[in-house]
């Protein structure tokens, strides 16, 4: 597996959410694709990494250059209201951490 996070020069921000999904889609496999396309389109998007189990436990981590960043996408507006539906419909829980990337490697054997 090649890991997308030691692709970026350091010290960059990874946003780390975590989360247990409600029964049912819901449109939320809709909006999750679009959220993810609308990302990749914001200032100092690097890159973007989620993993979902059977159970609905998951876990994104997207990749920002500066804290600004994180912020600027957290207040767009077609964010916010994914980020409301998600509150009202899509999650039972979640969590969200924020954390200064000052140094990556990785190991592969293949």
């Amino acid at each position: 597996m090649n890991l997308l996070s030691n692709r970026f020069e350091v010290p960059y921000y990874a946003v780390i959410f975590t989360s247990q999904r409600a029964t049912g889609d819901q449109g939320y496999g809709q909006m999750a694709d679009q959220m993810e396309s609308m990302g990749r389109d914001q200032a100092g998007f690097l890159g973007i990494e989620s993993y979902r189990e059977s159970s609905g436990a998951g876990v994104t981590i997207s990749y920002w250059k500066t804290l600004e960043d994180i912020r600027h996408w957290k207040s767009n507006p077609a964010h916010q209201i994914a980020q409301d539906k998600g509150k009202q419909t899509w999650y039972q829980s979640y969590s969200v951490k924020i954390c200064k990337v000052e140094r990556a490697y990785d190991f592969e054997n293949m």
